[in-house]
């Protein structure tokens, strides 16, 4: 982590400090990185987010603004690459009351979507079903990723 001091339960300063394969980090930048979400809306839900502990776009500078959006352009690419979805919901939540899970790190998220995901067990029973694993995922992900930033896309 670079710049701002972290808070001390922030799970994206935490992950930086470890192993790729054990913090679920998909790709690194200069600026910025790209890990899994531990609790997936959908297989291949992922996240871009800065190295340093910043809480807006606001507070990026124009460096980690240009690299969250290129790995965001490549998440898209990645993502649609490994599984073509059907769609993709893609969104910032700024702040505990926009949703956002964790409200000091700006985070963008990148979920694939298929016509008729939405099913009976998140309606009725409040439970998520995702049947490939996060190691699964990394797998599927991590040459992707590294292919596109390689060429410069």
């Amino acid at each position: 982590m670079t710049g701002a001091v972290s808070d001390e339960g922030c799970v994206f300063c935490a992950a930086q400090a470890g192993d790729n394969a054990a913090a679920l980090i998909v790709a690194r930048g200069e600026t910025c990185f790209v890990i899994l979400n531990k609790y997936p809306y959908n297989n291949g839900h992922i996240m871009v987010t800065p190295n340093r502990h910043i809480g807006s776009l606001a507070d990026a500078t124009e460096a980690e603004l240009g690299e969250l959006m290129a790995w965001t352009r490549r998440g898209e690419m990645g993502l649609t690459e490994a599984y073509q979805p059907h769609g993709m919901n893609i969104g910032v939540n700024l702040g505990r009351p926009a949703g956002a899970g964790v409200p000091g790190h700006l985070h963008v998220h990148l979920v694939p979507r298929w016509n008729g995901d939405t099913n009976f067990m998140t309606v009725v029973g409040d439970t998520r079903v995702v049947p490939e694993s996060p190691p699964k995922t990394l797998e599927r992900l991590t040459p992707i990723f590294a292919r596109l930033a390689s060429q410069n896309r």
